[in-house]
């Protein structure tokens, strides 16, 4: 393995054996031909990656998704049933809540328990021993059994032993999500430092904003497989796509494509363009989208109206625009026509969208013709901006002038 590459996974699979009562289990342990009572699962299958030294990365999904047994085979809690795991270095982890401590010790007791483990001694553990207690600043409940604990109190305690034995890994699956937030930040903060100076993070959390301010690539795990890796942007914008579409009733709704059986007219073809007139799917932020509309009219109509709508994967509705209220006139001449619709300058955040293309009659917008969920595109951005859309905006500080007065002057 080189010497840039801290983790190394190679075709992993992670199978369970299922029963459906313990009984089966109890008869294919002692069944004389060895009948199989258990079906197989895979909570991971043929997972390959690779992690760079001092990278952060993230690992996203939904429960189940194989995320935590991925971390438990990466820190050695458990063996794969094929595949390979190469780690280079010491790894420290805070995996699920209660994983590496003793409920009936104390928390000062946990703290050497914990270092013995990852192989230093006493003598070490009482250097570190200060430093660790300061960060975790529980006080005295460090002499109390930590079953005793609440859930803040054992994080602290837990994430704080955790960077004290000097890692080469951390792994971190969900454990910072119960801190208060001041402590938040703090861990926040020594994340960052550690990244800094070459240690490698996996970074497993729902927190899909956090994820992608703080992870450089992502790792998106969906049914035991990789459904998408690489750059915390479009992995996590890919995610959230999916997360709107599985929780959306309706979605199914939308998947056909709606058409009018009258042969008034009828729309023939869409296209998508960027700037320089390139047919694509893929825009960034701030990006032209140039929109190319054919259509045919087949009998005289008085006036037509050509419509677009804007959606994103969970139908949410997020903006509409016709030739009726841009006071545009679409040519409705019997035969082939086409319009082009350029949106400048997209202001639209992070993920995949679809739109909605109508013909419709001017003065009652009955449709001629119209196609739902008509074509789909990709948007990135790397703008660590939350919602739907990136609002023109500057942060400035008011003049003394402006304070004195209560006003909204600015800076000049």
């Amino acid at each position: 393995m080189s010497d840039t590459i801290a983790i190394k996974i190679e075709n992993l699979t992670k199978t369970y054996k299922l029963y459906d009562s313990p009984l089966d289990h109890l008869k294919e342990i002692i069944h004389p031909l060895r009948k199989k009572y258990h079906h197989d699962f895979d909570a991971l299958h043929g997972v390959s990656f690779e992690v760079k030294r001092g990278e952060t990365v993230g690992i996203i999904g939904k429960n189940g998704s194989g995320k935590s047994t991925l971390l438990k085979l990466i820190t050695g809690v458990l063996t794969p049933t094929s595949g390979a795991v190469a780690v280079k270095g010491k790894v420290s982890a805070l995996l699920e809540l209660g994983a590496g401590f003793n409920p009936e010790l104390t928390g000062l007791e946990n703290v050497y328990y914990y270092g013995i483990v990852t192989g230093f001694t006493r003598e070490q553990m009482d250097r570190k021993l200060e430093d660790i207690l300061s960060f975790a600043d529980i006080g005295e409940f460090v002499h109390q059994p930590v079953k005793t604990y609440s859930s803040g109190m054992f994080v602290r305690l837990a994430f704080s032993v955790a960077i004290a034995v000097e890692p080469d890994v951390l792994v971190i699956d969900e454990a910072l999500a119960v801190g208060d937030l001041a402590f938040q930040l703090k861990c926040v903060k020594k994340l960052e430092n550690f990244s800094a100076n070459g240690v490698t993070i996996l970074f497993v959390s729902h927190d899909t904003n956090a994820v992608k301010k703080f992870c450089s690539n992502s790792i998106w795990l969906n049914g035991g497989k990789i459904e998408s890796a690489g750059k915390s942007s479009n992995v996590v914008d890919r995610y959230t796509d999916y997360l709107k579409v599985s929780a959306s009733s309706e979605f199914n709704a939308v998947q056909s494509i709606k058409r009018d059986t009258n042969r008034i007219s009828s729309i023939r073809n869409i296209v998508l363009l960027d700037a320089t007139l390139a047919g694509t799917d893929s825009f960034a932020t701030n990006d032209d989208i140039i929109l190319s509309i054919n259509y045919e009219v087949f009998i005289e109509i008085p006036d037509l109206v050509v419509g677009v709508a804007v959606f994103d994967m969970a139908r949410n509705y997020i903006c509409g625009m016709n030739t009726k209220l841009d006071s545009f006139k679409p040519s409705k001449s019997i035969g082939a026509n086409s319009v082009v619709l350029k949106l400048n300058a997209i202001k639209l955040l992070g993920g995949r969208y679809f739109l909605d293309v109508g013909l419709f009659e001017n003065t009652t917008i009955v449709a001629f013709d119209y196609i739902s969920k008509a074509i789909e595109f990709t948007v990135s951005d790397d703008s660590n901006t939350e919602g739907f859309v990136l609002l023109d905006h500057q942060w400035q500080h008011l003049t003394g002038d402006a304070k004195d007065k209560g006003g909204n002057g600015h800076e000049s």
